[in-house]
């Protein structure tokens, strides 16, 4: 399928309560879901993964952070996304803690959210969020690797090309 290509980072930021930072889209894609923050790279900058992954946070939250502060944790390849873009997505979980909820920005609103809760399908989340980030955040975000290649022309297909 003959699809622009985004490349983009999604940030998992977390309290001192140890509770995800959500932001709920108001804008496509992901319209009214849960998300983590993130957007894309500037990539006619020469933006690097990390580069964009410490400015979007700064940008969506006001959290300053270093390269020492991310954990890379995944690099997921989306085919078809939504039938209207391919995706290449880095992951990263940020090790500084957050204490406070952030103002409203015009992606959305923040809200707080136990592990738990989003595990058990009470938050909506995109699909391809539950059926691929969060087991990767669950097995990954501390140490370690995943890159995964998803389908997501019919239905979603995974398939798991490395784990560190």
């Amino acid at each position: 399928m003959d699809l622009p290509f985004k490349i983009s980072v999604l940030v998992f930021v977390r309290n001192e309560k140890d509770q995800h930072l959500l932001i709920e889209r108001g804008k496509a894609p992901n319209l009214g879901l849960w998300s983590p923050i993130g957007g894309k790279l500037e990539m006619a900058a020469g933006e690097s993964p990390f580069e964009c992954a410490i400015r979007e946070t700064k940008e969506e939250i006001g959290l300053e952070l270093s390269a020492r502060d991310l954990h890379l944790f995944s690099m997921v390849s989306e085919r078809a996304y939504e039938r209207g873009s391919h995706w290449l997505m880095f992951l990263f979980d940020c090790k500084k803690r957050i204490s406070s909820l952030p103002p409203k920005i015009s992606e959305g609103n923040f809200a707080f959210f136990e592990t738990e809760k989003i595990f058990s399908g009470l938050v909506p989340i995109p699909e391809t969020d539950r059926l691929l980030l969060w087991d990767i955040w669950k097995e990954r975000h501390e140490s370690g690797m995943t890159v995964l290649r998803a389908d997501c022309e019919n239905g979603v297909r995974a398939i798991i090309e490395e784990n560190i």
